[in-house]
């Protein structure tokens, strides 16, 4: 039997409120409202035809969140500070300085940042055949300028409505981005050129938040600018274990520490690090935990945080064992079958292999000789870069579509997702909330064990399910 023109996945419709929309349509319309230099320097990524949908209730656990994440942020600040005036363990402290130079230490410590914590809080979600976990917290995220983008555009998509639509509305990012500063006349996002991938979604970002203002007073500056004065905010977009390339970071951190500007995040390598999950499960702080967190709070991270353990290859007891993976030595590691190895290695941080997933091994995916090797560089990593060890919990198969404008037609992706939701930290200290802004959403192709941003992945933004 012949097919009429509109039966070919080319004219697949979408309904937006009773208007029927073409997929051709809906995907000319999402492309055509790309900024004339885009949003990432090189990077491309699949068109996604709609909003990626979660269902109402897991979207009020993640609205919930925000205000569990917070306390985390603000227990571990606690907690360092602690360990450094010996009023908790020392070894601590002492995990958490590894590999940081004398100066870094000394500013992480100093009594102007005592409080401060990071104003954008973004976790790594995955969602896995048994549940939905936080393998990571990222505290100088990319990706903000690039959500507000997705929601702002699949907002207005023809006929779309924003209820409840796409987490944040059209401009949740815009408004949570600027929320984060106090007010002022001048806010710089400083972009090294370790980040220079992402300087033209934040330069989009920087000119919506003027167009909200009505004004110029947001402006992206490189890491040679020097032009900071009293009263004005800056967001560091740049890691720590990059400041010997930011050549205007002493001049910011100097400025910052006298309370002459308002800086976030805070200089403090602490929150850049991935063994901050390793510290909430370690057993000999669970009394600490409960105690800062609650027990609500703590039983919600401990349900949705893999179990992650630091790779200090510091000997044991003889009579002692690493919990919930029961061996008695490091090098045990190397000799679990592959079934015992869904197990994740990575860096925890202070490098420039801490992110993108390029120090990450997976032992289930591995040869033995392989993940044997990967084992040894993290015992022999220990004492200037240390790795964490954390269970992988398989990402579920989930279903998007995307259009192929090369082909002119729908392609259906059986992919894997990541959820990372935006958390805005807006008030001080007592008074202090985490708004929810907006959620990205990145599904790869299914045979990709590690999610992450990539050209063959769709990216959307999330929606509450209104079915």
């Amino acid at each position: 039997m012949s097919q009429s023109p509109k039966d070919h996945p080319e004219f697949q419709q979408a309904r937006y409120d009773d208007v029927r929309v073409t997929a051709p349509e809906v995907a000319g319309f999402v492309r055509d409202r790309l900024p004339p230099g885009g949003l990432f320097a090189g990077q491309t990524w699949l068109t996604a035809l709609g909003p990626f949908k979660i269902d109402p209730g897991f979207a009020a656990e993640l609205e919930h969140f925000g205000r569990i994440l917070l306390q985390f942020n603000r227990a571990v600040n606690l907690l360092y500070r602690q360990s450094a005036a010996g009023k908790q363990p020392g070894w601590i402290a002492h995990w958490l300085d590894i590999g940081k130079p004398a100066e870094l230490v000394a500013l992480q410590r100093d009594a102007a940042f005592k409080n401060d914590i990071p104003r954008v809080i973004r976790p790594d979600i995955i969602l896995a055949e048994d549940g939905w976990y936080i393998t990571e917290l990222d505290a100088v995220p990319g990706g903000m300028g690039l959500t507000a983008w997705l929601n702002m555009t699949y907002s207005e998509l023809p006929g779309a409505s924003e209820s409840p639509g796409v987490i944040g509305g059209a401009t949740g990012m815009v408004q949570g981005f600027h929320s984060i500063f106090p007010q002022t006349q001048c806010i710089h996002i400083v972009v090294s050129e370790e980040a220079a991938m992402y300087k033209p979604e934040m330069e989009w970002l920087a000119a919506q938040v003027n167009a909200n203002a009505a004004a110029e007073i947001c402006h992206v500056r490189s890491a040679a600018h020097q032009d900071f004065q009293p009263g004005d905010a800056l967001y560091r977009f740049f890691e720590l274990f990059d400041l010997p390339n930011v050549p205007n970071a002493r001049a910011i951190f100097d400025l910052a520490r006298s309370r002459r500007i308002f800086l976030t995040p805070p200089p403090k390598p602490l929150f850049e690090e991935k063994m901050l999950f390793a510290l909430l499960w370690n057993r000999n702080l669970r009394d600490f935990w409960r105690q800062e967190l609650g027990n609500r709070f703590f039983s919600r991270l401990i349900e949705h945080v893999p179990c992650t353990w630091v790779v200090d290859p510091t000997p044991l007891p003889p009579h002692a064992a690493i919990p919930n993976l029961n061996i008695t030595d490091w090098n045990q590691l190397e000799s679990l079958s592959q079934r015992e190895r869904e197990l994740v290695l990575k860096v925890s941080g202070f490098s420039p292999l801490a992110w993108g997933a390029r120090s990450v091994s997976l032992g289930s995916d591995m040869s033995r000789h392989d993940w044997s090797a990967a084992v040894t560089k993290a015992l022999e990593s220990f004492s200037r870069s240390p790795y964490v060890l954390q269970r992988y919990h398989k990402p579920r198969i989930v279903q998007m579509e995307w259009f192929d404008f090369d082909k002119g037609s729908v392609i259906k992706l059986d992919g894997r997702a990541r959820l990372c939701p935006y958390y805005f930290v807006t008030g001080e200290g007592d008074n202090a909330r985490a708004v929810l802004s907006g959620v990205l959403a990145t599904v790869c192709p299914a045979d990709k064990k590690i999610v992450h941003g990539m050209s063959d992945a769709v990216l959307a933004p999330v929606a509450v399910r209104d079915d």
